[in-house]
């Protein structure tokens, strides 16, 4: 039941998300000419090309080759700190949401699509297919995330370099919250195998503007570390090592020519999906 409301949740989503632009943006799977070629004995006639025809009078074929479609991978943070909550909705189920709604749209349009999900202890990988099936087969994968722990470490990276034979479009879905670098260091090797990567940053409203009233304590949900806080007297120096934290993100990822956005959790997903469709027009 979780599945078809993710499912319907996604395809909900980018019906309205379509309807509210022009669909001629959307690149979809298509035909391009090739070549031609004699007409055989029970070739399709729809084929044929008539104005060929009038010129030689002779039957021709107008040969085509399917569009190249884009192979896009979804890679989810599943981190403990992905259960943050802000308003009773957890960064997590807005990241399931934005990687339904995103392989929704990627499905439609002709694309392969596949998943890693980074959680404590290894690395749950999805191979790269374009069918219908496989994507309800990502939809029961992202349902049944469970965050909790730290980050993947690099020793359980293998599978990402066994599948470096195809470049790939790469969708980041993080909180970008790390101890010990390793999420650039993860971006970094994965900028070694030449893909194209986009990066969603989530962060709560609540983180955004500080808003923990009646909170004195908060916790490190990867590391069950506590700090004390007053949050009136913290609120105006946070803000300022937030503002310069997410500048610094920004050009961090501009250097290494990956496309970066932070997403607040009350946002639409309609800002993500055109940064989508604009990366995936440019692979």
């Amino acid at each position: 039941m979780a599945i078809k409301e993710l499912s319907l949740s996604a395809k909900t989503v980018i019906d309205g998300f379509l309807t509210g632009i022009n669909k001629s943006t959307i690149k979809g799977p298509g035909l391009e000419f090739s070549q031609y070629r004699s007409y055989q004995p029970g070739d399709d006639l729809r084929w044929l090309d008539w104005k060929m025809y009038g010129r030689s009078d002779r039957y021709y074929i107008r040969e085509s080759e399917v569009e190249t479609s884009v192979a896009v991978r979804f890679l989810v943070d599943a981190s403990g700190s992905m259960n943050h909550e802000d308003g009773g909705f957890k960064k997590i189920d807005y990241a399931r949401s934005l990687a339904a709604a995103l392989a929704y749209l990627a499905n439609l349009q002709g694309d392969a699509i596949g998943l890693y999900v980074f959680r404590e202890g290894g690395l749950f990988s999805l191979a790269v297919k374009q069918d219908f099936q496989h994507l309800t087969r990502l939809y029961y994968q992202l349902e049944h995330i469970q965050p909790g722990g730290k980050f993947t470490s690099p020793v359980h990276y293998k599978d990402i370099y066994a599948g470096a034979g195809k470049r790939e479009l790469l969708v980041f879905i993080t909180d970008m919250y790390q101890q010990q670098n390793e999420i650039f260091d993860l971006l970094d090797s994965l900028n070694t195998l030449k893909h194209e990567i986009i990066v969603f940053h989530l962060m709560g409203k609540n983180e955004l503007e500080f808003d923990f009233k009646g909170y004195s304590v908060l916790e490190d949900l990867e590391t069950g570390e506590t700090i004390r806080i007053d949050p009136v007297s913290a609120k105006k120096q946070y803000q300022e090592k937030l503002e310069k934290q997410l500048a610094d993100y920004r050009t961090a990822l501009l250097d290494r020519h990956i496309y970066y956005r932070m997403i607040s959790m009350d946002q639409p997903l309609d800002l993500a999906l055109r940064d989508f469709l604009n990366q995936r027009n440019k692979s």
